[in-house]
């Protein structure tokens, strides 16, 4: 029994180490590929023609969007154009263009003042214009 007790603290104790070393390579990712993989992950959101769905309650006026389904997985949703936009903001900057990369970063700030995506693209300017100043 003892015995049986120290192979499980053993292995309880290397799975440990072993899933630490996994979660310190994680945060050596750069903010790029972290960037990526978010951009990867979002659903680009479609509109679609025809509503297949019904409301519960009496009278209301219901969106297919605002639909809650038990269990259903729940990305980010957005525009087409708006993830185009930002993923041509990131291909300059991986490109090295770190001028036309700002500009195009500064562009859809503004055009879309509202997304999902504007922090990432605020944090993308200023490590862009840090590497601007630091080449100088």
């Amino acid at each position: 029994m003892k015995k049986m007790i120290m192979l499980l603290l053993l292995t309880m104790a290397f799975g440990s180490q072993a899933l630490y070393a996994a979660e310190k390579d994680d945060s050596k990712q750069s903010f790029w590929d972290k960037l990526r993989a978010k951009i990867e992950s979002i659903t680009p959101q479609k509109k679609t023609a025809a509503t297949t769905a019904t409301g519960g309650v009496r009278g209301a006026q219901v969106s297919t969007e605002d639909l809650y389904w038990k269990d259903e997985a729940s990305g980010q949703l957005i525009a087409d154009e708006e993830i185009q936009a930002f993923t041509q903001a990131m291909e300059l900057a991986g490109q090295e263009d770190k001028a036309k990369a700002q500009t195009a970063f500064a562009d859809f700030v503004k055009k879309y003042p509202d997304s999902y995506l504007r922090r990432d693209a605020e944090q993308a300017m200023a490590l862009l214009g840090e590497a601007g100043t630091q080449a100088k």
